[in-house]
């Protein structure tokens, strides 16, 4: 074969190598970004359910304090 065509071959394998390497990267990158972002939706789910969790503690507790303010009485 002519030097062209083993030149050309070359250039060939090395653009397709440097692809599906650049493809592997960002897909990795993109996998971890993900995970990171999920690990950051279940932080905020948790604070969030404890904040309900306190909203209705807090409202007991303020029908508690009526009702002795109150002298045990209903409002």
């Amino acid at each position: 074969m002519t030097e062209s065509i083993w030149v050309a071959i070359i250039s060939l394998l090395g653009t397709l190598g440097g692809t599906l390497g650049g493809i592997v990267i960002s897909n990795r990158l993109t996998v971890y970004r993900l995970a990171q972002l999920e690990e950051k939706v279940n932080k905020h789910n948790s604070l969030v359910e404890r904040t309900y969790v306190l909203e209705g503690r807090m409202t007991e507790a303020e029908h508690d304090i009526r009702d002795m303010k109150n002298g045990g009485r209903k409002a």
